[in-house]
């Protein structure tokens, strides 16, 4: 069985717009002003939780030795800051049919 394709922006844009009579262009501005203030607190203090979504974070990651997918060779992969995301419980149980 063929995996679904994932929703894109403007499917979603529509699928919103649909469910709460909002015009399209209402639910674009919306759109644009969570990811934003997603972004701006998640940096200020490096995490940011979406109540029914999940939660965002700036995790550390530690330096490691990997390999070069291309020629096996190992590499020193430095250390670095990377942003995780948390999925909620609530939505993970819908998912997984808990």
């Amino acid at each position: 069985m063929a995996a679904k394709k994932p929703m894109t922006k403007t499917e979603m844009i529509d699928a919103i717009a649909k469910a709460t009579d909002l015009t399209k262009a209402d639910v674009t501005k919306t759109y644009e002003a969570l990811l934003t203030i997603i972004a701006k607190e998640t940096k200020k203090c490096s995490a940011f939780t979406v109540h029914g979504l999940g939660k965002f974070a700036i995790v550390q990651r530690k330096a490691r030795i990997g390999r070069n997918p291309a020629t096996g060779e190992e590499m020193k992969i430095p250390a670095k800051k990377a942003l995780k995301f948390t999925i909620s419980k609530l939505i993970k149980n819908n998912v997984l049919g808990k």
